[in-house]
């Protein structure tokens, strides 16, 4: 691997939108956004009082389908989910903040020797298909959200009849394909470093040397909003990556949960929501993606001076 790639992995919820991507669906079925996390949040309580033990991130993935078959939300799919992110309104500066952390460096000609290079990524609780149908979904190598199946495959046990045959002919999401919580977001920062999100070859749990992996996470820089991603701070933060929390402007609890995220050593830096050009959050990540292309390029400089042999001179 050359490693001259820039990793910049963005949250979603509160770091690029005011507030989360699921807005759309509650609008569409006239339901009180409030109220329908009020219940997400007492799901784990009530179900505690059953004996069972659920995952506090995802158990809003259930809450949907349980509302789909109550016919709350009735025919809603990932046509509709993806149909939802295009009305998404996002903080000033996005996407413009994604072409322009590539431009200043692709276009620098100080890099291109080395192609040198930047690469957005997004890893996000929240649903795969909206992020794909909003406008960033242009800008970003990958995606990691959670994910809906439609039509499960039901099993020919007993039947004799293939799996094929065996889909259900509903349209509407009925099972989780895929949850990522708050702490597995930590498992796709390892698949951007091994590069096992691009070779299939390559298993993220594969023993692989830190020189031989696709971005070292020194060469990351991951932005989100707040105490939620503390496992994906610490992973970053702590192998030398670049760590940055954003608030919403004015927002003086937001304010001080990111200010105390700097205090505990979270994060390096912490701005407001804004992303448009001369604002703090501008200025930092771009001279955050700059340094890091400085110090790859110096790197391979250095490589190349060491490997080369002195040339014969007249004796």
């Amino acid at each position: 691997m050359d490693q001259n790639i820039i990793a910049v992995i963005w949250d979603f919820d509160k770091t690029l939108v005011n507030g989360y991507m699921q807005e759309p669906i509650f609008k569409k079925y006239n339901v009180d956004e409030n109220t329908f996390w009020d219940e997400v949040n007492s799901l784990e309580d009530q179900y505690k009082r059953q004996g069972i033990r659920v995952n506090r991130d995802t158990i809003y993935l259930n809450h949907f389908i349980t509302c789909v078959r109550q016919g709350i939300f009735k025919g809603l799919n990932n046509a509709m989910l993806r149909e939802f992110g295009k009305e998404l309104t996002f903080y000033p500066g996005i996407p413009e903040i994604f072409e322009e952390l590539c431009n200043i460096v692709t276009k620098n000609e100080k890099y291109s020797p080395f192609n040198i290079s930047v690469e957005h990524y997004v890893v996000s609780t929240g649903l795969s298909e909206i992020i794909k149908g909003s406008i960033v979904n242009n800008y970003v190598k990958g995606i990691w959200a959670c994910e809906f199946i439609e039509r499960p495959i039901m099993s020919s046990l007993g039947t004799g009849e293939s799996e094929s045959g065996l889909e259900f002919s509903g349209n509407e999401i009925s099972q989780i394909a895929y949850a990522i919580d708050n702490t597995s977001k930590t498992r796709a920062l390892f698949e951007i470093n091994k590069g096992s999100n691009l070779f299939e070859e390559i298993d993220v749990n594969s023993k692989i040397a830190p020189e031989n992996r696709r971005v070292p996470f020194e060469n990351m820089i991951y932005i989100a909003d707040g105490p939620s991603d503390v496992p994906a701070f610490s992973v970053i933060k702590s192998n030398g990556g670049r760590t940055f929390a954003v608030y919403p402007k004015g927002n003086n609890k937001a304010f001080k949960q990111v200010n105390q995220l700097i205090r505990d050593g979270r994060i390096d830096m912490f701005g407001e929501a804004d992303y448009s050009k001369d604002t703090t959050t501008y200025l930092w990540l771009r001279n955050q993606v700059l340094d890091i292309a400085d110090r790859i390029y110096d790197k391979k400089r250095e490589q190349i001076s060491k490997s080369a042999s002195k040339a014969p001179t007249h004796i």
